[in-house]
């Protein structure tokens, strides 16, 4: 029996179908954002590996920032992954940006990913 599934969980299963017909070998650069905090994974599918993770829930992070919901917060983490991305040799990876629109603090940790060396 098929279930139907809601649209943002649409949105997902499409971008995610877009990323793995692109990627070519490329771990996935998984973003989650919460109203209070981001989360985001270096992902190896083949593998099935998390070769890297940052989020604003960390110690060292959580004293810098007032607040783990703004952009300036999602590009500390976007620094952040790059670094740790960086370390685990993986310097190429596919942005997988899930059920949300390429704005605000998903755009900002892109950016700051970017800057900090990762290509995608």
């Amino acid at each position: 029996m098929a279930t139907s599934l809601k649209g943002s969980e649409r949105r997902k299963a499409r971008v995610r179908r877009a990323i793995k017909a692109r990627a070519n070998g490329r771990p996935r650069l998984s973003v989650f954002r919460s109203d209070k905090n981001i989360y985001v994974q270096i992902i190896d599918d083949a593998s099935g590996r998390t070769l890297a993770a940052a989020s604003t829930l960390e110690k060292d992070v959580r004293g810098e920032l007032a607040n783990g919901g703004t952009a300036e917060a999602a590009a500390r983490i976007g620094a952040l992954i790059a670094e740790r991305g960086l370390a685990a040799n993986v310097s190429e990876v596919v942005f997988d940006r899930g059920a949300y629109i390429y704005h605000g603090r998903v755009k900002a940790l892109a950016d700051a990913a970017r800057e900090g060396g990762l290509k995608f």
